[in-house]
């Protein structure tokens, strides 16, 4: 009886998790609010560094133009939130974190901190990736269909979406990696499954592509490669982190002198 009662006590009651949820969002809504508001004094400069990649295989005297009245302030806005999402990311990424932390044991709980520094290093290397390399080429690709009697008029807007919408999807799937060894370490997946699962991964991964990037081949071909790189670096860190077989003990056979 005496254990059934502390049972009870044990067990959180389902208002206390909605409360430690409502209080992880504040807590995100407030780090995006103070990202927003560091990233606003600064729009114009960063939107600037964000179509670098577009302006620097434009012909001179090309830029970007807006259509509509507010389309300018509204795209500062949205520029604004972007990068203070990204500035927020460790935050929301640390919070989410420490919400499922009380159902793990404490062995899963000492590597939330490597888990958190590592999803936000993993996150802005895919955006980086997408910044540096995918979008010179991408862009100059685009650009290429331009004639004398067609001319790129790019929008504000347009672009925006655009990029957002790339840097958010090489940003996810960088985190593959650390997805495929989490789960090798908690025994969900083996290295003999990734290996011979190998080639549906691939074809996924074309797939995943196509729908995430623009349709042209060369985004697609961009962003499939390296998800194939980041496969064969999962089964590395599934090989070292992932979970154990149990090996068990021989069994020492009775010494017959002693009979």
């Amino acid at each position: 009886m005496a254990d059934l009662n502390m049972d009870t006590e044990d067990k959180i009651p389902f208002t206390a998790h909605l409360e430690e949820l409502r209080k992880r969002l504040i807590t995100c809504f407030i780090a995006v609010g103070v990202g927003f508001g560091l990233s606003y004094g600064f729009k114009e400069k960063l939107f600037e560094i964000l179509t670098q990649p577009l302006i620097s295989v434009m012909k001179q005297g090309e830029t970007l133009i807006y259509t509509g009245l507010p389309e300018a302030f509204f795209t500062f806005l949205k520029v604004s939130f972007l990068f203070g999402l990204m500035i927020a990311s460790p935050v929301i990424i640390y919070q989410f974190w420490m919400f499922v932390a009380p159902g793990l044991y404490d062995k899963e709980k000492r590597m939330m901190v490597p888990i958190v520094i590592l999803s936000s290093i993993f996150f802005l290397g895919g955006a980086f990736f997408g910044y540096f390399i995918v979008f010179p080429f991408g862009f100059d690709f685009f650009l290429g269909f331009a004639t004398e009697t067609i001319r790129p008029m790019p929008s504000m807007k347009e672009y925006l979406s655009f990029s957002a919408k790339l840097l958010l999807a090489f940003g996810l799937v960088f985190e593959l990696p650390l997805v495929i060894t989490s789960l090798a370490k908690l025994g969900l997946v083996t290295v003999p499954f990734l290996k011979k699962n190998r080639k549906y991964a691939l074809l996924l991964f074309f797939v995943g592509a196509a729908i995430l990037t623009p349709p042209d081949v060369v985004t697609q071909v961009m962003m499939a490669l390296p998800l194939m790189l980041l496969y064969e670096i999962s089964i590395v860190g599934a090989r070292i982190f992932g979970r154990k077989k149990d090996i068990p003990e021989p069994e020492t056979e009775p010494d017959g002198d002693s009979a």
